[in-house]
């Protein structure tokens, strides 16, 4: 049996794991692009190609396969947060209002990771218009998932003493997903205009940004550390929380 302290890395790896293949498939698509010598592809609209101009060529099976696996991890590790408040390892939602948070943040997830499969499927070359319809289902998923997720933690950490762990998880979601969504407000008005090559330039920023975000799931879990089932069930009771300290850990796998 796997000792109390380290269960945390059997969820954390989800969403690094995304992370990595994420960020591993858009370098490997970047730097093969560069290395061909910056090869005009028939869909591409400038001199900079889109990263869908490059996936619908050759290496679309890297693409598809690279979207297929961040989808699935960030669908799960916003699961996965909500199993462990419910389970009493993460600080546990209080009321109904951050429960509905929650659900619309895992509902959103879910939409953007379908968006983001199909976008990869339909590639834009052979299909223009379903791609840029699932691009855009993609990004506003992915956005209002990220609203609720941070509205979800705003409200969890008013009801405890010691919230500090979880401003700076949702602190860090606002900032890294306000930063994305200003780009991505700016990446629209450029497609629109067809100033084709700040707005592929803008959609390589956006996507390598979503890296980061997708690693803020891995601080949120990794905060389930130490803390064994139904602890924060009997914390409830006094609405607080401190981070269990080392000494606290090894209590708790001694009485667990």
């Amino acid at each position: 049996m796997i000792p109390l302290p380290y269960f945390h890395w059997t969820y954390v790896w989800i969403p690094q794991f995304g992370a990595f293949i994420w960020f591993g498939t858009l370098l490997s698509m970047l730097v093969t692009w560069l290395a061909q010598g910056r090869t005009r592809y028939e869909s591409m609209e400038g001199p900079i190609a889109y990263i869908s101009d490059i996936g619908a060529n050759f290496l679309k099976p890297l693409f598809v396969t690279g979207c297929s696996i961040t989808a699935v991890c960030f669908f799960l590790s916003l699961v996965i947060e909500r199993w462990l408040r419910r389970s009493g390892r993460l600080i546990k939602t209080m009321r109904r209002r951050e429960k509905v948070y929650a659900v619309l943040a895992i509902v959103s997830s879910f939409i953007a990771g379908v968006g983001l499969i199909l976008l990869s499927v339909f590639d834009t070359a052979r299909h223009s218009s379903l791609h840029r319809l699932f691009l855009l289902i993609f990004m506003v998923g992915v956005i209002l998932s990220a609203i609720f997720t941070v509205v979800e933690y705003r409200w969890i950490s008013k009801d405890y003493s010691g919230y500090r762990a979880l401003q700076t998880a949702y602190r860090a979601k606002g900032i890294i997903a306000g930063l994305l969504i200003i780009l991505a407000i700016a990446f629209g008005v450029t497609m629109y205009k067809r100033v084709a090559n700040v707005a592929a330039i803008l959609e390589w920023v956006i996507a390598f940004g979503f890296t980061l975000y997708l690693l803020t799931f891995a601080y949120d879990l990794r905060m389930s550390k130490g803390v064994p089932r139904h602890h924060f069930h009997q914390e409830s009771a006094t609405q607080g929380y401190t981070t269990p300290s080392p000494e606290m850990s090894n209590v708790h796998v001694a009485r667990y």
